[in-house]
């Protein structure tokens, strides 16, 4: 049976359930001068991106597409899932191109053969956040690893994404390294994205590990979350790009999926990149790093 693509061959509904409730595709303008694709095989004017919820809450997929989709007069319909089920979409042959945060996850993605080409994209950090009260005076500590242990041993609430992104990915990793398997009431696994993550969070006056740029966006929200560790480079958080190998699957929109790997590690995309966040924050919310912009 011919792969179908995941957007049109589920409702709304039943893809909202199936992933967490976590996907919206995006819409823009029909472009004035579109570039014509021929992809190797599905729909030639639609690209199917699985990426975390950390580009899309954030609002970076609402800033940069849009030009993507003028250049090349396709659709990009985006799946925003953790970075675990976007490599499976893409294993699955349900997905043209990933963009994810879990490097060691990635190089596995192309050892096993689901990938034709990976790039790097971008980079920002992890933050641990609390309550502004800090009940368990981690505020100000470096060692990300040193604070989750005082968390475990106070049996302070920490909400865990639960949902094999790359967020938890790197949760888990800190965990490791801390010696302790986090268990009990005051662990609580949440099973979803990192904005529903935040809001919990928030709302329970617990403690959570997230990406800055989702954080900072949701500070526009009124989050009463604080940063309370950050700079320890095992924080480091870096993004992407990843092809899906047509030999593996036949109906990938390879042209267009190559397509938007170039524009999205370009000099003049990394450029909007690296302006995203500066008007409203003062600072960039990610931080170029394809080899076209560490070349320019």
């Amino acid at each position: 049976m011919p792969r179908k693509r995941l957007i049109t061959a589920l409702s709304a509904l039943a893809l909202s359930a199936l992933l967490l409730g976590a996907c919206r595709p995006i819409q823009a303008p029909a472009a004035s001068e579109p570039v014509a694709a021929a992809p190797a095989g599905g729909d030639a004017t639609t690209l199917l991106l699985a990426t975390t919820t950390s580009t899309q809450d954030s609002g970076l997929l609402d800033v940069i597409l849009p030009d993507f989709e003028q250049q090349t007069g396709a659709q990009v319909d985006v799946v925003a899932v953790g970075t675990g089920q976007s490599l499976q979409l893409g294993a699955d042959c349900n997905a043209d191109v990933v963009l994810v945060h879990a490097r060691a996850r990635e190089d596995e993605f192309m050892t096993a053969g689901n990938g034709s080409r990976r790039e790097d994209v971008m980079y920002n950090d992890f933050v641990i956040l609390g309550p502004p009260s800090d009940p368990a005076g981690i505020k100000g500590t470096t060692d990300a690893a040193a604070a989750l242990t005082t968390l475990a041993d106070g049996g302070a609430t920490f909400i865990s994404r639960g949902d094999d992104s790359g967020t938890h990915t790197k949760e888990l990793s800190i965990w490791k390294k801390a010696g302790i398997e986090p268990a009990g009431d005051w662990y609580v696994s949440a099973g979803q994205g990192m904005g529903a993550v935040l809001t919990m969070a928030n709302e329970q006056q617990a403690y959570t590990l997230s990406d800055r740029a989702t954080y900072l966006a949701r500070t526009l929200e009124g989050t009463e979350l604080e940063i309370m560790v950050e700079g320890d480079k095992s924080l480091f958080n870096p993004y992407g790009v990843i092809v899906v190998n047509p030999k593996r699957c036949p109906d990938t929109n390879v042209e267009l999926a190559n397509a938007f790997a170039d524009w999205i590690t370009s000099v003049p995309t990394q450029e909007m990149i690296a302006e995203f966040g500066q008007a409203e924050f003062g600072q960039s919310l990610f931080t170029p790093d394809s080899a076209a912009w560490q070349n320019k």
